[in-house]
């Protein structure tokens, strides 16, 4: 399955192929560049894929990657170049609030990405509220959100996408506790990442 919203990046990782295939036809010469250029877009295929997952029992990881931070109950992902890209719910809530802020777009893992471009979501949850950050990174220069406020979503639902490079935050309340550590690989939906007390 091919993520929601990454249809023009798809589109348009085609062009030069395809164009390089016209004047190849167009002047018989070789389409073997055509060939090579195929494998960009192939790519680009397989980095937005988005496989259907068994939700874990738990607190479930809201991104694939690797945990970068673990401090009073906020977690931090990294999402690498070969990590899906589609984000999901930790635990079933509904959407109190979204907003969008604009920064810059250093790289993700970096200490000063704290001023990078952002998309932050306020759930409301049985066990209070919980906040999930999609911070963009040096590539990904577009945050994609599927849900808006007033939103019921279900735990392990899709929420959004990142395009490229990038990671996302996790901020629980008290009476959560995180069982993951620094360095730990997780995948969204898949990993439980912590439990309620």
């Amino acid at each position: 399955m091919i993520a929601k919203g990454a249809g023009t990046p798809i589109v348009l990782s085609f062009v030069p192929s395809l164009v390089l295939l016209f004047f190849s036809l167009i002047y018989n010469i070789t389409i073997i560049l055509p060939a090579i250029f195929l494998l960009f877009p192939l790519a680009v295929l397989y980095f937005f894929r988005d496989p259907n997952r068994p939700i874990s029992k738990g607190i479930v990881s809201p991104a694939d990657g690797r945990v970068l931070t673990v401090n009073d109950n906020t977690l931090t992902i990294f999402m690498g170049i070969k990590d899906v890209h589609v984000n999901r719910t930790p635990v079933e809530g509904r959407v109190l609030e979204t907003e969008h802020i604009l920064g810059t777009h250093r790289p993700a893992y970096h200490r000063r990405s704290a001023s990078n471009e952002r998309q932050i979501y306020v759930f409301d949850t049985e066990h209070g509220k919980i906040v999930v950050t999609q911070v963009a990174g040096i590539f990904a220069r577009r945050i994609v959100p599927y849900v808006q406020k007033g939103d019921h979503l279900e735990k392990g639902q899709r929420f959004g996408l990142i395009r490229f490079g990038s990671r996302v935050e996790l901020k629980l309340p008290s009476e959560a506790e995180l069982i993951v550590k620094k360095g730990d690989t997780v995948r969204a939906g898949e990993t439980m990442v912590g439990d309620w007390r």
